[in-house]
């Protein structure tokens, strides 16, 4: 029966075109706008666990209360001897040192004269070591545009924004100052050695990198670290794990006495992510609802127009003696292949769109021109296995549902009257 069922949809397109139609639109947005808004809101949380919060993050407890100050001055001290610690103690983790420092930038020109000048926001990472992977998590290689990464002391990477601004070619010459750890001024020179654009607004328009031993020489930090990142090996946040993992450190190491002692904290508690994560599953999951409802009631109406549409076909049926209950489950069964046939079709389209802004995405840099948020310039959508199944909600159930109404017309026909009103 599924086969003539099947024939009968194929042949009669006045029946299923407008409901395939609709179905597969509905259901291919469903899967689209899900798809988007989940790589949006995963692709804002991965980058600031990689560029400023790691999973996790150690700092002292004063730096912790002022770190948007970038206060050195309370940094971590015999921060080789606490990674050796917290590696042994929590080999789960990937550890990092960082140094982040501010300043101003001068480009040295000729006859003593100054060809450039601008702040600078600055980040220490372990680049030399290269079993550290910051290289790969700052995605450095596929962000070099010119030069190459630094591999050795008095070299730097500094934004291509800012090179441009500043007028500054590979091999030039650049001179930072600011302060030191102890308030002392400082002075470095470095020789640039290739040029970044992360694709961050906020990082591109200022940058310079260094490696972490150089920062700390310049900055009178030896042995010290402002912030020492851990990054889970499954290279996902777990916000269970990372809130396990800091009660576990912060009751061993943190002194609530000494503003000096380490202090671990969790991505959620830094840069106001923490309603971000708690609200990102709830927003999606409530847009897709809304989103489903909307296209149920559609379908829904579809379905219902559909089976009125065919009063007339159901009457000569009875007429013939067909049972009324085999005309409504016909008309089900009918409603579940064009459900099927729909949800397939807007699947496969919606997977491929998602597929498509995965890989390309929308670039939003020219919104981005003054924004100091950390976010990306490129959005792009996520593929998640629930995308395979979501869109079937509208596309089958409602369009089920939608039909089951209007055949109940089926059973408030008279047999008596039926030739009556076929004569009309």
């Amino acid at each position: 029966m599924i086969k003539f069922l099947f024939k009968g949809i194929i042949r009669d397109k006045n029946r299923s075109l407008l409901p395939i139609i609709i179905i597969t639109i509905g259901v291919a947005l469903t899967i689209l706008l899900s798809g988007y808004l989940r790589g949006v809101m995963g692709d804002v949380i991965d980058q600031n666990a990689r560029f400023e919060t790691g999973h996790v993050k150690i700092m002292t407890q004063a730096y912790t209360q002022n770190k948007d100050q970038l206060p050195n001055d309370l940094a971590l001290l015999k921060v080789n001897e606490l990674v050796q610690s917290i590696t042994r103690e929590h080999p789960e983790v990937h550890w990092v040192k960082r140094i982040k420092f501010g300043g101003l930038i001068d480009v040295p020109g000729e006859n003593e004269t100054s060809k450039g000048q601008g702040p600078a926001s600055g980040i220490a990472l372990e680049l030399f070591d290269k079993s550290r992977g910051e290289e790969t998590r700052m995605n450095i290689p596929n962000s070099i545009v010119s030069g190459s990464i630094p591999d050795k002391p008095g070299e730097a990477l500094i934004g291509h924004d800012f090179a441009s601004k500043l007028n500054v070619n590979i091999g030039d010459e650049i001179t930072y100052m600011g302060s030191t750890m102890n308030g002392s001024l400082a002075f470095a020179s470095f020789v640039v050695s290739g040029t970044v654009r992360f694709g961050v607004s906020a990082m591109d328009k200022g940058t310079i990198i260094l490696d972490i031993s150089d920062a700390q020489k310049m900055l009178d930090m030896d042995d010290g670290a402002g912030e020492v990142l851990g990054y889970l090996k499954s290279g996902i946040y777990q916000n269970d794990k990372a809130i396990a993992l800091c009660n576990a450190f912060n009751q061993k190491h943190m002194n609530e006495e000494d503003e000096f002692s380490p202090k671990m904290i969790p991505l959620r508690d830094q840069n106001n992510l923490a309603s971000m994560l708690d609200y990102v599953d709830v927003f999606s999951s409530l847009f897709v609802t809304i989103f489903v409802f909307a296209m149920s009631i559609v379908l829904w109406n579809t379905g219902l127009l559909g089976g009125l549409r065919r009063y007339q076909e159901f009457g000569i049926r009875l007429a013939l003696g067909e049972e009324k209950r085999h005309i409504y489950g016909t008309l089900i069964y009918e409603a579940v292949l064009i459900g099927i046939i729909g949800s397939v079709i807007g699947t496969t389209l919606g997977i491929g769109g998602v597929y498509y802004l995965q890989v390309v995405g929308i670039n939003v840099e020219g919104m981005m021109t003054e924004s100091t948020m950390m976010m990306p310039t490129i959005l792009r959508a996520q593929f998640t296995p629930e995308l395979l199944y979501i869109g079937f909600i509208p596309g089958l159930f409602a369009m089920v549902f939608g039909n089951m109404l209007s055949g109940i017309g089926i059973y408030k026909r008279e047999t008596a009257t039926l030739f009556k009103e076929l004569e009309v």
